[in-house]
């Protein structure tokens, strides 16, 4: 009623958050309530994202007579026939077929169904990037995830394909771009794009086939045309399964042998600590030697969360799992911060798994007063913090791009333990690697047996993983001989 007067707290929300969502309802009249309200949930449901019901604040109290309308949900079914038929033709030619499981399988319930078009071809899976749960880590055929920081076993075997099936993804950059040193996306192979979202079809990589589709109905499709077939890559099933194999083993072998980063600035900071006073007379800890460890000691069922940040990103190498819905990431967002509300939401929506979020310190530093939430609201989960004093993925970037001129790149912190516990959490503190895996069992009891929140805070090197994005940034061409002298 006072829009435009300049009321207490007063914006036009609808353009700050258009960007963000996939639709905007508002509300124009209070009998128009219930409306509004089932068409913002259907068209989340309808466009798989989030969406935004605004409501004036002098419609908040009164009374209508409305009908609650049902949900309306879509039924997309498997694809249309002709594309389908063009896939399976060109899937049954196929010498080295490679299935990406994207975000859609997890969405879709459709592991079980990407499982068996996996095995109908005997052909190797990868994860897309941030959704290592779209497949279980323990399957022969299970590879590992692309993208930053992901699998070399995955990369090394995409880039042999000659058909590639992108079930339930997007494709998006950050999934596909050069890593480890290797430009793996096979730039012959025909790409069979499955999406429920058309817009995405060929969006990022051009394809050989788009099947607009659900994921799981369309993997059935798929299957079912290929199951009374003769395949050209029945012939070497037997050859890429030992292939796969030994993939996967040289790169756990790598995993285990990758104790610290190598660059020189790593190196300077692995010396640097070392002559440092460390946290009660303990040793600052490898981070990839601690993600080695959490991931040993990750109970069954456990749900995980990760922030963006260095240690984070490297994190992708090692969280694998069983299970769809396990795995909440902050995807190309990066929304700093994300982790720890996120693990919150996962436990409240399924209290009997562990739940385990990763922050490092800056993005601690964001969310680590939602410890009182959870102690307030009994909602217990566990955070592994890194505590490596420092904006770790904007350090990388001064590293490689800025000659380490350093700008706000510190940071000075207080024991994130002893602050879990004035919060009334418990904390723990570790600063040997043989504590990580016995530190992150103890949490879990606390969390499944005792109700209790407890933050371990993980004192870390300064040592630093490949950048975020290596291709957002170039090095700089001085001209003027003032300048040259920096790189």
């Amino acid at each position: 009623m006072t829009m435009g007067l300049g009321g207490f707290q007063e914006c036009n929300q609808l353009p700050m958050f258009q960007e963000f969502t996939k639709y905007q309802g508002h509300v124009t009249h209070p009998a128009r309530m219930a409306e509004y309200t089932g068409r913002c949930f259907d068209r989340a449901m309808s466009e798989m994202g989030p969406t935004q019901l605004n409501i004036p604040r002098d419609y908040f109290y009164g009374e209508i007579t409305a009908e609650i309308p049902q949900p309306a949900r879509l039924d997309r079914g498997a694809g249309g026939e002709q594309s389908l038929n063009e896939a399976a033709e060109l899937l049954a030619q196929a010498k080295f077929p490679v299935i990406i499981s994207g975000g859609g399988v997890v969405m879709g319930d459709a592991v079980e169904e990407c499982k068996a078009l996996a095995e109908r071809l005997g052909a190797p899976v990868v994860n897309s990037y941030l959704h290592n749960d779209s497949f279980p880590a323990s399957h022969p055929l299970w590879c590992g995830p692309l993208g930053y920081q992901g699998s070399k076993a995955a990369m090394k075997l995409m880039a042999q394909a000659d058909v590639v099936v992108a079930l339930g993804s997007r494709l998006g950059p950050f999934g596909t771009l050069p890593q480890h040193g290797m430009d793996y996306w096979p730039k012959n192979a025909k790409i069979i794009q499955i999406d429920a979202d058309n817009k995405m079809l060929g969006l990022v990589k051009k394809i050989s086939v788009g099947i607009c589709g659900d994921a799981k109905a369309a993997a059935v499709a798929l299957t079912q045309r290929l199951a009374n077939r003769t395949l050209a890559c029945d012939a070497t099933r037997a050859e890429r399964g030992d292939k796969i194999a030994t993939e996967k083993a040289a790169w756990e072998k790598e995993l285990d042998e990758w104790t610290h980063e190598r660059d020189a600035f790593s190196l300077d900071m692995i010396e640097q600590n070392a002559q440092e006073q460390t946290f009660n007379g303990g040793h600052y800890l490898h981070p990839r030697q601690v993600l080695r460890e959490l991931e040993k000691a990750m109970p069954e069922d456990v749900m995980v969360s990760t922030d963006i940040g260095n240690i984070n990103s490297v994190a992708n190498s090692y969280l694998r799992f069983e299970k769809p819905r396990s795995f909440f990431a902050a995807m190309s967002f990066g929304n700093c911060g994300y982790a720890f509300p996120t693990i919150i939401g996962a436990k409240v929506a399924a209290p009997h798994r562990p739940a385990v979020s990763y922050a490092g310190d800056g993005a601690w530093g964001m969310s680590l007063m939602e410890t009182m939430t959870c102690v307030r609201h009994n909602i217990p989960v566990t955070a592994v913090v890194f505590h490596n004093r420092q904006w770790g993925a904007e350090k990388k970037n001064q590293v490689d791009f800025y000659n380490r001129r350093f700008v706000a790149g510190e940071l000075d912190n207080q024991s994130f333990a002893e602050i879990a516990r004035a919060m009334g959490a418990e904390g723990i503190t570790v600063d040997r690697l043989e504590d990580v895996g016995p530190a992150l069992k103890k949490a879990i009891d606390l969390q499944m047996n005792h109700g209790k929140t407890c933050i371990i805070e993980i004192m870390c090197t300064r040592e630093l993983g490949d950048p975020f994005r290596r291709d957002a940034l170039s090095k700089p061409v001085r001209f003027l001989d003032k300048y040259k002298d920096y790189v």
